[in-house]
């Protein structure tokens, strides 16, 4: 029997990808846990495993298409002892009807912008199934896609009552949407599960705003997935999550004294490059660290709203924002209140050489506890950053800077950095936040506390 291979879902929200490349051709043998291609998110470039070994019947979606759906049919493998060609032919009805680069060239409609709809419950018209789906045993493993679970779980319907069409058995979303349009009972949904509410924001439509240039004046750029995923949680952030701010001057000359001494004090290891040191710290570094152990302190700020109820998270995890082509993503340095500022330098330099490269995976830039977004390098003396969702805070950084400083009643020059505590207000209340970034400063101030 034909093995069908689906686009996978990546990570929980992902719906479509970009099939960028292949790394095999028709014809090829593949084994179990080999890479086969590789699948750009919004956020970064991801290798797609085999899970099962055969011939490359056929590649059903070609190299570099984008806005492939989660689930729809990519390529086409033959099992051992299977014709090839009847394996392409069988499988070659499930193949989508026209090419996902057809919905970029439609016109945009004139239009309000708004967030997207959440995933309908039930689909437009699914056939009656022939047959009651048969039960599955306590303790038997259920082979379901992600995305299958997700539909499942947001309906309500039970895994374990829904008969899978996929490859093996396996069960996909159309089997979940048919089960739905079956009725399927399913167990009364906590009130808590209700789906938010549709963000809708009024203004000028594509076409009057492009009629106040002249034409011929501008190039019209499409948005990438990146640029698209971004645009919609910053506005949902600010549109939903109630910002205030507070901002503070931080005194670095300790820090930056600090800093210096461990660098040069870095012991050296041998590389194919030669003798490098072991680490090199940055002003980024310590902030980080300085974050982390500022949470630790004062828990009750190391949370996340959700509509059921507080979110109190066991350990600092700080989402670092970084600066790549088309974007920024935040990595996240996990635990860092608990790592040396060596071990943070080296694992941020390597975060963000595989954020730029697009390597990162799902799991090293979703989720986190808190941010943190320095533009000092770019001599930005000071901002206010909006949060990043489920985030409570976001520390955004200002450049160092030699500013005249009243010290014992005498004036002095001082290296000062000013930064800014962007706080959500239903997590994390006024004097609490205060609190957090006066903790926040005393180990910018007093930097031999990061190292106790």
């Amino acid at each position: 029997m034909a093995i069908k291979i689906t686009m996978p879902a990546l990570s929980p929200t992902m719906e479509e990808g970009n099939l960028a490349k292949w790394l095999v051709k028709e014809g090829d043998k593949v084994s179990a846990g080999d890479v086969i291609a590789e699948i750009e998110t919004d956020k970064a470039t991801m290798e797609v495993e085999a899970v099962d070994e055969g011939i490359v019947a056929k590649l059903v979606v070609p190299a570099g298409t984008e806005s492939v759906k989660v689930n729809a049919l990519i390529a086409v493998l033959a099992e051992d002892g299977e014709d090839v060609a009847e394996a392409a032919k069988a499988a070659s009805g499930d193949a989508p009807a026209a090419a996902p680069k057809a919905e970029a060239a439609a016109p945009v409609a004139a239009t309000p912008v708004s967030a997207p709809a959440p995933v309908a419950a039930a689909p437009a018209a699914t056939p009656a199934p022939a047959a009651a789906p048969a039960p599955v045993a306590k303790g038997e493993r259920l082979f379901a896609s992600p995305l299958a679970r997700r539909v499942a779980k947001d309906a309500g319907v039970e895994l374990a009552a829904v008969s899978g069409t996929g490859p093996h058995g396996r069960i996909i979303r159309k089997d979940v949407e048919a089960a739905i349009a079956s009725g399927v009972k399913a167990p009364a949904k906590p009130v808590a599960s209700a789906a938010a509410p549709q963000i809708a924001v009024s203004g000028a439509s594509d076409e009057a705003t492009l009629k106040m240039f002249e034409e011929g004046s501008y190039e019209l750029v499409p948005h990438d997935g990146m640029r698209k995923t971004i645009a919609r949680r910053l506005m949902e952030s600010k549109l939903t999550v109630p910002h205030f701010y507070l901002t503070i001057d931080c005194e670095l000359d300790a820090l930056l004294a600090l800093r210096s001494q461990l660098n040069a004090a870095a012991p050296m290891i041998k590389t194919e490059k030669g003798e490098v040191p072991a680490y090199k710290l940055s002003v980024n570094d310590l902030v980080i660290k300085a974050t982390a152990l500022a949470l630790r302190d004062i828990p009750e700020a190391n949370v996340s709203w959700t509509d059921a109820g507080m979110v109190k998270h066991k350990h600092a995890d700080v989402g670092v924002a970084v600066s790549i082509p088309g974007g920024l993503i935040t990595p996240i340095v996990r635990g860092a209140e608990t790592k040396a500022l060596s071990a943070i330098s080296n694992e941020m330099k390597d975060l963000a050489k595989r954020a730029r490269d697009r390597k990162l995976k799902p799991s090293e830039y979703q989720g986190g506890t808190t941010s943190v977004s320095n533009l000092g390098m770019f001599g930005v003396k000071d901002f206010a950053a909006i949060i990043n969702p489920p985030h409570a805070t976001i520390f955004a950084v200002g450049a160092g800077e030699q500013r005249a400083v009243v010290k014992n009643g005498e004036l002095a020059v001082a290296t000062v950095m000013s930064v800014t505590l962007s706080t959500d207000h239903r997590a994390v209340d006024g004097a609490l936040a205060a609190e957090l970034a006066k903790v926040f400063k005393n180990y910018i101030e007093n930097p031999l506390g990061m190292l106790v």
